[in-house]
């Protein structure tokens, strides 16, 4: 544990430390920060379009049916590498254009149909630091991804084997106790009678028409009452 000294200085020190003072100086940071968007928490770029991010966004949340606060955060975390990734082509070609216009003017004295691949060859030495940056940016965030759709999978697998066993306790409940008053809340289930007939209809009888399920688990329902 720190001494009352020791946090005294890290206080100072942390006074000292507290960034630029200037609007010339923040504004240069933020420019640091939104260079290529690809680390640190930053993720859209000033020219990038919100109302097509918000689509990305909503599109990976409907496709993965997050159900809870941690899953939420591992299906945002993988829209926003997703949309990094789509950018790292982009910033590839970018780099590779900025380069030719640079230095169109060079080998001007060899033979013109060889001009251009020597073009290309002096952009990949002369670019290749910020090539190779953007490939370690591309595996790092592939990585990334990998990692949280593995951890989403694995919760969700157990979230709906767990919701499953609990679908069919109380199924099974609910048919030892057929014909008699029957309240899920005294077994410990969260389900409603009303949603506990719908899937005792719908094991009994398989079937995906929902009316046909409907009308099962009201005569379900009427035994119920009639009880």
């Amino acid at each position: 544990m720190s001494t009352p000294a020791q946090q005294a200085a890290n206080r100072a020190n942390a006074q000292l430390s507290t960034g630029p003072k200037t609007a010339e100086g923040k504004q240069k940071i933020a420019h640091n920060a939104v260079k290529t968007a690809l680390t640190g928490a930053t993720v859209l770029l000033p020219t990038d379009d919100v109302a097509h991010y918000q689509k990305h966004i909503a599109k990976t949340f409907e496709l993965w049916q997050p159900a809870n606060q941690r899953e939420e955060f591992l299906v945002q975390s993988i829209a926003d590498t997703e949309w990094r990734l789509l950018r790292i082509p982009a910033l590839q070609a970018a780099t590779l254009a900025l380069g030719r216009i640079k230095h169109a003017d060079l080998f001007s004295d060899q033979p013109e149909d060889l001009r251009p691949m020597l073009i290309e060859a002096h952009l990949q030495e002369a670019c290749g630091r910020q090539l190779r940056n953007l490939s370690l940016q591309e595996s790092r965030l592939t990585r990334k991804r990998e990692k949280d759709i593995a951890e989403l999978t694995q919760l969700q697998s157990e979230r709906k084997r767990v919701e499953q066993a609990k679908i069919n306790a109380a199924v099974e409940t609910y048919l030892r106790h057929r014909g008699e008053p029957f309240d899920p809340a005294e077994f410990g289930f969260d389900f409603s009678v009303d949603e506990i007939e719908m899937l005792v209809a719908r094991r009994q009888y398989g079937c995906r028409n929902e009316e046909f399920i409907k009308k099962q688990a009201a005569r379900l329902r009427a035994e119920r009452l009639a009880a």
